[in-house]
């Protein structure tokens, strides 16, 4: 058994990345009101500065890089393929995703419903990530 090939996990990422950051954008057209208000509640504002924009951006890289390296790392137990690139997706969510929003209930930072519809764009969009990322990944060179 090998170790992860590099190369395409790298490519994998950076592609699970473009994903996690588009479906990122894409959902925030559904909660961006709520969201701010509930910022403003706390005395914070979303501004989105140039030094915002590359930490989304790092973010995301981070993201995709952790969930296509999981990928990799189960593929030789569960093979190849969209079922696998999704139980490591809804373990990777359980174990930190879900936390988050439950820490930030438990905080009350946010409304429940906001932290549901969170909860499951974010879900969605790293299940997608993953399966991209995944076709991309191959153990060969």
């Amino acid at each position: 058994m090998g170790g992860i090939n590099i190369g395409r996990w790298l490519a994998g990422g950076i592609a699970a990345a473009v994903v996690t950051f588009l479906m990122e954008g894409l959902w925030s057209t559904m909660y961006m009101e709520q969201a701010e208000a509930a910022m403003a509640n706390l005395g914070l504002t979303m501004d989105m500065t140039g030094a915002t924009w590359v930490l989304a951006i790092v973010v995301s890289l981070i993201l995709g890089m952790a969930l296509v390296f999981f990928y990799a790392m189960a593929r030789p137990r569960f093979g190849p393929g969209p079922l696998t690139a999704i139980k490591v997706t809804v373990a990777f969510w359980i174990g930190g995703y879900l936390l988050q929003l439950i820490g930030y209930h438990m905080a009350g930072f946010y409304p429940g419903s906001l932290l549901v519809m969170w909860g499951w764009q974010g879900l969605v969009s790293m299940v997608l990530a993953t399966v991209v990322g995944g076709w991309i990944y191959k153990e060969e060179s």
